[in-house]
């Protein structure tokens, strides 16, 4: 199969714009950087990547006759407010465990950004008082036992949708996506720079490329900054789910070790907590471009970027496209920082 074979239910307003971060560039001084801004490609509660994804899932959530969709992340899920986003969308119900993944002594952290939106939506939130960990979690299973309980009919969506069987396609469509705006404006990115935690959205994108070089197409490098500090478990599952979406669209061979690069030194010592370099990131972004982002995924990516290019780890004569993916709903959470 290729990846025009699976059927993708449109909630974007169309392919997410690029943008040229000519000051940033300047700025830094050297490789060109560009960024790809899907906190802007959609209308369902502020969008963001995991909007994408759904595309690819809501067909299977339709064909099942759900009724309900339930899904899990931390407090500030990004992920969680765009299902319940999308459960409003299709008129169906959603039930969102939301976990103690971020040790931030926030009070309003349970109430304000993304989890606000959530119950704005209608979901039925569920405050769990369970760790960070991107694995299959208990307190998911019971949420999905009780909907079945109460006569429902759920739909099982894991964190960042990311161990979903049709998780990583969203994102390999994105890699095609990016190569038509790229014949389109006559530019070619070397090198592609994405946060990775659950692992999809990075995992997507070294299939969809590789299936481009594959045709015939220009290599390139998709390096992933992780973002979980739990970096031995998200290598492996990038891995796997790249290895995985990449037989789904037909590759047609392995997926190379070199093809799949999360670095770490940007996350700090734990999931969703900022480290100076994010904070210098934040106002980086801010001050040269009014490009916000946030402290728990693009805050760390942007740190990596800017590391990579100012070391010369990204040539000088590169041409750098980052990935914008939303998340800067959860800055009304940190309401101790000041950039």
């Amino acid at each position: 199969m290729a990846i025009s074979d699976f059927e993708r239910y449109p909630l974007t307003f169309g392919p997410s714009p690029l943008q040229r971060l000519d000051r940033l560039t300047a700025h830094l001084g050297g490789a060109q950087i560009w960024a790809k801004r899907e906190d802007v490609s959609s209308g369902l509660a502020f969008g963001g990547n995991k909007v994408r994804k759904l595309e690819y899932i809501v067909p299977d959530i339709l064909a099942s006759g759900a009724d309900t969709l339930v899904s899990i992340g931390g407090y500030q899920s990004n992920h969680t407010r765009q299902v319940a986003a999308v459960a409003a969308h299709l008129g169906l119900k959603a039930v969102l465990v939301q976990e103690t993944w971020v040790d931030w002594p926030d009070p309003l952290n349970d109430r304000v950004g993304n989890i606000q939106l959530s119950r704005i939506m209608g979901a039925e939130v569920r405050i769990d008082p369970h760790g960070f960990d991107i694995g299959i979690r208990e307190s998911w299973q019971d949420a999905l036992n009780d909907v079945e309980a109460r006569g429902g009919k759920p739909y099982p969506i894991p964190a960042g949708a990311s161990e979903h069987r049709l998780g990583g396609l969203g994102f390999a469509n994105w890699a095609y996506e990016v190569a038509e705006q790229e014949k389109a404006l006559g530019v070619f990115f070397d090198t592609i720079i994405v946060c990775t935690v659950t692992g999809s959205t990075h995992a997507g994108m070294i299939a969809g490329f590789a299936a481009l070089e594959q045709a015939g197409g220009r290599p390139r490098r998709v390096i992933g900054i992780d973002a979980s500090a739990t970096i031995d478990q998200t290598r492996d599952q990038v891995g796997r789910i790249a290895r995985h979406t990449a037989d789904l669209i037909g590759l047609g061979r392995e997926l190379r070790d070199d093809e799949i690069t999360v670095l770490e030194g940007w996350a700090g010592d734990k999931y969703g907590i900022p480290v100076e370099s994010t904070l210098e990131a934040i106002r980086l972004s801010g001050r040269m471009e009014a490009m916000i982002i946030d402290p728990v995924y693009e805050g760390k990516s942007m740190a990596g970027l800017v590391d990579l290019v100012t070391s010369r780890a990204i040539p000088a004569d590169s041409t750098v496209l980052y990935a914008h993916l939303g998340g800067q709903l959860a800055l009304n959470a940190y309401t101790g920082i000041v950039p």
